[in-house]
Parts: structure tokens; C-alpha cells; sequence
């Protein structure tokens, strides 16, 4: 199957080869009809599938033949400001192949709103933003969304998870209730499935699992204390070029990337307290190759997109079965081979087997055991003592404990 025999217009053509795009991903080959037909689209699929341009190439073609109004005529809501930037430089890098120009702005929390108020004075075709910015911008009279004429919640699942929820009402209640609406997610828990039925008009549904069939997992016991060299040793053993390594705090980020560069390591480091700035240099170094080693907290498991990474490592495990969905996904992208790797602690006070095989269970795959030779566990759990099981991903977080007390407040003020 080609692009050109899924309706996409010459102009869209010639972008998508200057992207260096062959052929159409499997869930591009199914979002793009109904999308470019104007229907409205909930596309479940892995990450890494290339949900990116399944959406945004309709979201281009179908502005171009729609008649210009006050903008933006498209909102693109993501989770992250990474997922958002790489998001709006996808978008203008296809869109500067075409006729006719368009302006696609982009906002995100964590730096000033000053420049990206300044930016939109001349008016925007199709904005890129995360919530809490948006509904800022918005406060401070910088856009209107009365002429949005397409809604995009691109990992609509991470946009709940994240704690989203009130500000999406709030955004929601500001757009048209005429549009067309595109819902794309890795995962579909109920809080996503409601949301679908809440926002999407007789949707076309497309559900796409081909992306972690190219991922290798594997789970490795050994005790808490043996992680660092035996991340060492893997790192050896391996050879590979770019690595993630997901872990579960700021702090163990900043011990392991100190340690590992303390032992020769091109190793770099990736939270959410550093500036954008930093993100944005280290995101590059890992591209380049001048680090090849990432430490990295959730902050990137979704969104990213890395090319050509070959392994994450989960030194320490994600809270919910959709989070390690979502770590993993960075590697084996676009139909390359990638590799995951989980450490399983007997001895960790989460009851880490317990972890694991919740995780397991979920995505209805067993990951078979395994032990380095030196680092053998001192303890391992046993059937009998691997109960219980992960966080809830619907566990409130500290963000949404202080929208409540403040909501309270506000309440009892009244």
C-alpha cells in the first residue's frame, strides 16, 4: 500500500517523501480514509506505530481545503512538552512543502508565557499545547477557540493519567460543538473509553498492536544492591549505541547517571525539574551520540520519539501496567528490532515479582525469568509470596490532591 492510494493530495505527497516516509504504517494506512473523509477517529495503537502522522497528515489536507477563518482552525492537545514540541515540528516540517502557509504554534508549561503570548499575536492555523498552558493563554486573552474546526488528544490515556481531567473539561467547553474530533491512544482504560464516548460522533474505531511484537523482553532477579553493576555489565555485554534507563525518582536519576558516567559511561540525564533548555541539549546529545546512555524518571515515557534506540532498561519499575506499555515503546519503533529489560528485585519493599507479574497479566505475555552469572540473588519470591500487585494508575497523584483542596477552598469560600 502507498500514500498516494489512501487520497492524500500531491502536495502531501511530496512532503511525505521529503520526510523520508516509504509507505504507510499500519495505523496510518487505517486512520487516514476516515480521517481525511472527516469522521471522527479513535485509534488505539502501540507507540512507536506512527500515530503522529496519522493524524496530522488529514489534519494538514483537510485545512487546506477548508476555507480560512479566525484560528486556530485545529487543536492538537498533548500530555507532555516534549511529545507537544515534537509534535509541532512534525507539523511544520510537512506543512513546509505545501501551497499554502500555515502557522502552527505551540505552547507548553515550564517557561515563560510571555514569547509564546508574543507568538500567537499574528494569529496561529493549528495549535500544539499542553493543557495548563492552553487554558493560561487562554486566561490571558491570547487565542480563541471558537474556530476550531479539529480536536486531536494525542496519548488521550496519559492526558487523564497525567491529571488532566478538569483542565480537558474546561477546554472542552470552549470548543465548538460542531468539529471533528481524533482520539489516539496506546492504551484504553475505562477513563479513556468514557471520554471517547463523551466527545467522538459515530467515530471510526481502529485498533493497531504491531509495534511491541519487534520488542524483546526480558526479566532479569537479582538483589537492589547488585543493580548498578549489573547495569554496568549489561551496558557492556550489549554494545548498544542509545539506551533509556527509566527510573523511578529524581534523585535515583541523578545517582545512577553520576555513577554510570563515573565508570567511562556517555551517560546523560533526563526529570522533570530540568529546564527545557536542558531537556532539549541532552535529547540532542543522545541523538548525536555524544551520550548514549539516558537516566530518565516517566517524564519520558511517552512522547519521545528517538531514533534508532535499542534498548530500556527498567532499573526500577513503573507504578502501572499502562506506564511500562508506554517505557517500553520507546525502542522498537517503526518496525526495528528493540530490546526491554526490567530488573526484578526480591528483595525491593514493593514486592517487585509481584509487580511484574501484574504487568505480565495485563499484557497477556509471560516474560521468562532470568540471572546474570555473578550476580545471582540472594532472595527470590516464590509463587506463594508473589501476591498483591502494582499502584493503580488511577492512584491520585500530589497535583491532583492540591486541585481538590484548592476546588474546597474555593468552595467553602463561597
Amino acid at each position: 500500500m502507498s500514500f498516494a492510494s489512501l487520497g492524500l493530495a500531491p502536495a502531501l505527497l511530496r512532503a511525505v517523501r521529503e520526510q523520508g516516509y516509504h509507505a504507510p504504517t499500519a495505523v496510518q494506512a487505517a486512520a487516514l480514509p476516515p480521517a481525511l473523509a472527516g469522521h471522527d477517529l479513535f485509534a488505539l495503537a502501540q507507540t512507536g506505530s506512527g500515530k503522529t502522522a496519522a493524524f496530522a497528515l488529514p489534519l494538514l489536507q483537510n485545512l487546506l481545503a477548508a476555507a480560512p477563518r479566525p484560528g486556530p482552525r485545529a487543536l492538537v492537545l498533548a500530555p507532555t512538552r516534549e511529545l507537544a514540541a515534537q509534535t509541532a515540528q512534525l507539523l511544520r516540517d510537512l506543512a513546509s512543502a505545501l501551497p499554502q502557509r500555515l502557522r502552527i504554534a505551540l505552547a507548553f508549561g515550564g517557561v515563560s508565557i510571555n514569547p509564546q503570548l508574543m507568538a500567537l499575536r499574528g494569529g496561529c492555523d493549528i495549535m500544539v499545547a499542553t493543557p495548563g498552558r492552553l487554558l493560561d493563554l487562554l486566561d490571558h486573552k491570547g487565542l480563541s477557540l471558537a474556530g476550531v474546526q479539529c480536536l486531536v488528544l494525542d496519548e488521550a490515556d496519559r492526558l487523564l493519567a497525567a491529571g488532566f481531567a478538569d483542565e480537558l473539561q474546561r477546554l472542552l467547553a470552549q470548543v465548538p460543538v460542531v468539529r471533528q474530533t481524533l482520539m489516539f491512544s496506546a492504551t484504553c482504560p475505562p477513563g479513556v473509553e468514557a471520554l471517547a464516548g463523551q466527545l467522538l460522533c459515530e467515530p471510526q474505531r481502529i485498533r493497531v498492536e504491531e509495534a511491541a511484537l519487534q520488542i524483546t523482553q526480558r526479566a532479569i532477579q537479582l538483589d537492589r544492591a547488585q543493580r548498578l553493576p549489573a547495569l554496568r555489565q549489561l551496558l557492556r555485554d550489549a554494545g548498544w549505541r542509545r539506551v533509556l534507563v527509566f527510573v523511578a525518582s529524581r534523585y535515583t536519576a541523578e545517582l545512577v547517571s553520576d555513577k554510570l558516567f563515573a565508570h567511562g559511561f556517555k551517560a546523560g540525564l533526563l526529570h522533570g525539574e530540568l529546564s527545557q533548555g536542558a531537556r532539549r541539549d541532552v535529547l540532542a546529545a543522545l541523538q548525536a551520540g555524544t551520550v548514549e546512555v539516558l537516566v530518565a524518571t516517566d517524564v519520558a515515557a511517552r512522547g519521545l520519539h528517538i531514533d534508532a534506540l535499542d534498548a530500556v532498561i527498567n532499573y526500577e519499575l513503573p507504578r502501572s501496567a499502562a506506564d511500562y506499555t508506554h517505557r517500553i515503546g520507546r525502542t522498537g519503533r517503526a518496525g526495528a528490532q528493540g530490546s526491554a529489560v526490567s530488573f526484578i528485585c526480591a528483595d525491593s519493599a514493593e514486592n517487585a515479582e509481584s509487580h511484574f507479574r501484574l504487568i505480565e497479566k495485563r499484557q497477556g505475555q509471560r516474560v521468562p525469568r532470568e540471572r546474570l552469572a555473578g550476580f545471582e540473588p540472594q532472595a527470590v519470591s516464590s509463587e506463594a509470596q508473589a501476591v498483591g500487585g502494582i499502584k493503580s494508575s488511577t492512584r491520585k497523584s500530589k497535583k491532583d490532591k492540591l486541585r481538590e483542596a484548592a476546588a474546597k477552598a474555593a468552595s467553602d469560600g463561597h
